[in-house]
């Protein structure tokens, strides 16, 4: 009774999940939601992506070529990578409704034998390859078949894979620190306009740290709460620009829209030559929050975030962009308009209100790698690469939706350290243009597997995409690495740290999980220690929770010989976790028995994760 009692309350859980394929309105709704959410970091980017780009590479002149290269390029980056790369193909390849750079190693494992994870006995074989509806493993076919098999034989190639979805892993949990106090700094900045820079100075971190707090602060009400929160300062901050960059677009210079040409980026890098390189670090923070869109899957559902983008987003942000340009091509003079950015663009009459939205959508901004590093911890723990955290579901219809308490505090404290550290938006921007042209990076790399792999297309498919993507982003990267001085440091460092946490973690729990397969103790020697020790029966059932599905672990040998007694009805519990949002009820519990029927020993394993 008790055991269909939790699977009728389960399925109550998990069932919601199916909801949000059903109608446009259940999309919509979670597009809305998802304004507030994933789309905060990416729309908060006009506020700092000419300003970091001007601030020292590029000696702006009398002529627009400058102006216009910067534009041409930001055009062409935002329309290659996060429109045709993420929402085109890469939501595509989620792992049952999970995404990140570790989502994509997981779908790579399951359809390879490629994982480190303990999965030693053949229960565990059946349950990592769960895909609902059977416990079976899909066949590979295909002209990548050979692919597959050259990563199952080698062990070297599977420990880079894995290196490789730890660093982009860790290197978004940096984001996650680093794109709050950016966001913040850049909306901030503003105030700049009304007070002298002294007075600045002293203002400014102090507020920084405030609303930072604030905002880590609300993160417990769940992401439901908070999109519905958010997404109204979203939208009305995505329209403000938009409006704005029509007026100085008809104002200044209606002609602005020549720059989308690619070739004035020819024009640009060859005038600019090294300097223009360098300002590559400032002009790839256009897209920071685009590698948000995939860890924060999970939250929401792949069309409701490809709606969001395409129709909202997207061309918002081209608007803006194209206005700072006009409006900066017609005062291309000015020594101090560069140093302000965006809001010298804005007119004075409406200055102090776009100041205010501008702050709140900052504060918005930050949230999409706050969710996304929930995700992405969830997964790692879930996979033994991270320590068991407490995981609260803050939603009854969508699985993904999640709060790790210990987490969002570890990232508050680190991210106001940063803040007093740094001071600045310039050394923040390259922190954060490192960690998320490495993220993007490893994205590409694993999405170029998942395209043989696990969509059985060619070859020459998955060349085309990493040689393309991966030239743009190698670009960028470098860029952002030769100001490893100026900050780039910072994501480095951070990285280390989580990945150091996560190995000695995977370390344990494998060496420890492998000495329980080894030493697993035999029914027949437990039952003949009986009479030796006296082993007494107690009325009534025991519960024991072991990492094995199969057999009775050692540390039950202990207890056995230091407490020679147990229950007459003994039950060995192991919960394991499913790459599925829902399970259905005849599989949930699967049942087998470890000794003889009168001993009433009983083992339970449960495909499904339980908070």
């Amino acid at each position: 009774m008790v055991l269909s009692r939790l699977g009728m309350d389960l399925e109550g859980a998990f069932h919601g999940n199916r909801l949000k394929k059903e109608s446009w309105k259940g999309i919509l709704t979670l597009a809305y939601q998802s304004l507030g959410v994933v789309y905060g970091d990416l729309s908060t980017s006009p506020l700092y992506v000419y300003k970091s780009t001007f601030a020292e590479d590029i000696q702006h002149s009398e002529t627009n070529e400058e102006i216009y290269g910067v534009l041409s390029f930001v055009f062409w980056t935002l329309t290659l990578v996060p429109l045709l790369k993420y929402v085109f193909i890469v939501l595509s390849a989620d792992d049952n409704g999970e995404g990140g750079t570790f989502a994509l190693y997981s779908l790579l494992c399951r359809h390879t034998r490629i994982s480190f994870l303990p999965n030693c006995q053949a229960a565990d074989e059946a349950l990592s390859a769960y895909v609902g509806g059977g416990l079976m493993r899909r066949p590979h076919r295909g002209t990548g078949a050979w692919v597959k098999s050259a990563l199952e034989k080698n062990k070297a190639l599977q420990k880079v894979l894995l290196v490789l979805a730890l660093i982009g892993t860790c290197m978004m949990i940096g984001d996650g620190v680093l794109t709050p106090a950016l966001s913040v700094f850049s909306a901030v900045s503003g105030l700049e306009l009304s007070m002298s820079k002294e007075h600045h100075k002293y203002v400014e971190v102090p507020v920084v740290c405030v609303i930072l707090v604030c905002l880590f602060a609300l993160q417990h009400y769940g992401t439901h709460r908070v999109g519905f929160l958010f997404a109204p300062i979203v939208i009305t901050w995505l329209l403000c620009i938009s409006i704005i960059g029509v007026y100085n677009i008809f104002h200044w210079n209606p002609h602005v829209y020549k720059a989308l040409s690619p070739y004035y980026m020819y024009k640009f890098l060859r005038k600019t030559q090294r300097q223009g390189l360098m300002s590559l670090g400032g002009i790839l923070l256009c897209i920071t929050g685009s590698e948000a869109m995939f860890a924060d899957l999970g939250h929401f559902s792949q069309t409701s975030i490809k709606v969001a983008f395409a129709s909202v987003v997207y061309p918002s942000l081209i608007l803006a962009y194209m206005g700072q340009a006009a409006y900066l091509s017609k005062h291309h003079v000015i020594d101090n308009d560069y140093r302000i950015g965006f809001y010298v663009s804005v007119p004075e009459k409406i200055r102090w209100p776009v100041l205010a939205i501008a702050i709140l959508a900052a504060v918005v901004g930050s949230q999409a790698v706050i969710t996304g590093t929930f995700s992405i911890i969830k997964q790692c723990s879930a996979l033994g690469f991270f320590p068991r955290v407490k995981i609260v579901h803050t939603s009854s219809k969508i699985h993904g939706q999640i709060y790790i308490p210990e987490i969002n505090w570890i990232l508050m404290v680190l991210c106001l350290a940063v803040t007093v550290g740094f001071r600045d938006t310039k050394h923040l921007g390259n922190a954060s243009g490192l960690a998320v042209m490495t993220v993007m990076l490893v994205t590409t790399c694993l999405m170029s597997l998942v395209i043989v792999i696990c969509w059985h297309r060619s070859i020459f498919l998955a060349i085309c995409f990493i040689l393309f993507f991966g030239f743009i982003e190698v670009l960028y990267f470098s860029a952002s690495l030769i100001k490893f001085l100026d900050g780039a440091w910072v994501p480095i460092v951070l990285s280390f740290v989580f990945m150091l946490v996560m190995y000695v973690w995977h370390y344990g729990t494998n060496r420890m999980y492998k000495f329980n397969v080894q030493n697993k103790v035999s029914i027949n020697w437990l039952l003949s220690l009986g009479p030796s020790l006296g082993i007494a029966r107690v009325k009534g059932i025991g519960l024991v929770h072991t990492e094995l599905v199969s057999g009775i672990p050692s540390i039950f040998s202990h207890f056995v010989t230091n407490l020679p007694a147990f229950h007459q009805v003994l039950v060995f519990l192991c919960i394991k976790s499913v790459p599925v949002p829902y399970v259905r009820p005849e599989e949930r519990f699967l049942v087998g028995r470890v000794g003889p029927k009168r001993e009433q020993t009983v083992q339970v394993h449960c495909p499904i994760w339980v908070p």
